[in-house]
């Protein structure tokens, strides 16, 4: 069901060459751009006649309008099972809880007497935000993209859904009642690459965004690609990816429902577990099968899932090695399921979110740890960040200075200015002096 790479016996290779040795699914986001960017184009010329055009042609729906009628966002709320509605103000208490403290402070810096320099927290004035709709209902999206967002204090927020056939060409009811449990009353029944077009160029109904934030399939990726530049974009989000790092202290059952957690996704989701113990890879191996068979979702996604080159079994040395290739790969999710597993957490360097011990399983991320779950992918951990309230931020430096500050400074700039061969750069200097610019002392 899982395959296994045998990485023993050598010394790992450095960099790219150790990133090409671990499993990986193909996401061919340039391949997409082609096939997305008529459709953008359409959107951008066309408007709300193109997304109905488009809700119609890929999501086999007849819709009039594109933007959900505030009516239909009330009665989905009030008829919200209680139980999930419990579920939702929880998970987004705790969002809250955590996403409050990230809010940063202007700081202001007194360089010299009479210079200052400020660092302003401004939020982006308009957010797009995506929540997809394909396989799965995601109100958990929700929670994560909106409560950052207000929490940034953002003003203007939109949402995105796509039509579903079986609720009358609306976005899934739970979807509309956690935003209206959120309090967000702008709502477009809209999904794919058009989607992302109208947040960037405007429709009738709908006013152009400064940034798009939410995962989805690859259009959706491809899409963010095209128009980033003329939107901001949190990340190119692709299939959802488990990583594990367990030694002999790791229970196998806890193990195999985590990789199989993820695998339920999508049949390209990854599910990776990196071991030094044989003998736990060996027993998470037949804890696969009973599991799996106990669910849903087997044929279409779990099994081509862990069955996939994207998922694998990688046997280590030592924890050391193990810690390498973990951060090699640079996982969506990482588990770490390890003797002293915050310990060996604090070594980790690259990863979109830590689960720390057996107990911080990434369901838990994904709904109630208070954490966000929208996150790097395709090793994208290396060098991003997850989705936070600083991602609807802005730092603008304010600069500040009197007469006497710039010209204590003023020789450096005019001096600078002509080694760069810039002198109008120094003549905006020496204009706003009657004299010869004061050397320092």
């Amino acid at each position: 069901m899982i395959s296994r790479i045998d990485l023993r016996g050598d010394a790992l290779p450095e960099g790219g060459a150790l990133r090409d040795l671990l499993p990986r699914a193909e996401f061919d986001v340039e391949a997409a751009l082609e096939k997305v960017r008529p459709i953008c184009e359409d959107v951008r010329h066309r408007g709300t006649a193109a997304l109905i055009e488009y809700a119609h042609r890929f999501d086999r729906v007849e819709i009039e309008q594109v933007r959900v009628p505030a009516e239909a966002l009330r009665t989905a709320l009030a008829e919200l099972d209680p139980a999930v509605r419990a579920a939702l103000e929880e998970s987004v208490k705790r969002a809250r809880t955590v996403h409050r403290e990230q809010r940063r402070t202007d700081v202001t810096t007194k360089v010299v007497p009479g210079g200052t320099v400020t660092e302003r927290w401004v939020p982006v004035e308009r957010v797009g935000l995506y929540v997809p709709g394909g396989r799965s209902v995601y109100p958990s999206s929700v929670v994560m993209n909106v409560v950052p967002a207000q929490e940034a204090g953002v003003e203007s927020l939109a949402v995105a859904s796509p039509p579903q056939a079986d609720f009358g060409g609306l976005p899934h009811p739970t979807i509309l009642a956690t935003c209206a449990l959120l309090g967000v009353d702008e709502v477009y029944a809209a999904g794919g690459a058009q989607a992302v077009a109208m947040f960037a160029y405007g429709t009738e109904d709908c006013l152009p965004v400064n940034l798009v934030t939410g995962p989805g399939n690859i259009y959706v990726a491809a899409a963010k690609r095209l128009l980033k530049g003329r939107i901001g974009i949190d990340s190119e989000a692709g299939p959802t990816e488990i990583a594990i790092l367990a030694d002999d202290t790791a229970d196998p059952a806890h193990v195999a429902a985590d990789l199989i957690s993820q695998a339920e996704h999508d049949p390209m989701a990854a599910a990776v577990l990196v071991t030094d113990s044989t003998e736990l890879a060996e027993r998470v191996e037949k804890e696969l099968a009973p599991q799996v068979r106990a669910t849903r979702h087997i044929e279409d996604r779990i099994i081509p899932a862990l069955a996939g080159r994207q998922s694998a079994i990688v046997l280590v040395d030592g924890l050391d090695e193990g810690l390498k290739v973990v951060d090699a790969y640079g996982a969506e999710h990482l588990e770490i399921q390890t003797a002293d597993a915050a310990a060996v957490a604090a070594r980790v360097r690259n990863a979109g979110a830590i689960f720390v011990g057996p107990y911080a399983p990434v369901s838990l991320g994904d709904y109630c740890a208070g954490s966000n779950h929208v996150l790097p992918t395709g090793g994208c951990a290396c060098h991003s960040s997850g989705l936070s309230v600083q991602s609807f931020l802005r730092g603008i430096h304010v600069v500040d200075y009197t007469r006497d500050a710039l010209a204590e400074v003023a020789h450096h700039v005019v001096t600078l200015a002509e080694a760069e061969d810039l002198p109008a750069h120094g003549a905006a200097i020496k204009a706003r002096f009657d004299w010869k610019v004061p050397q320092s002392k």
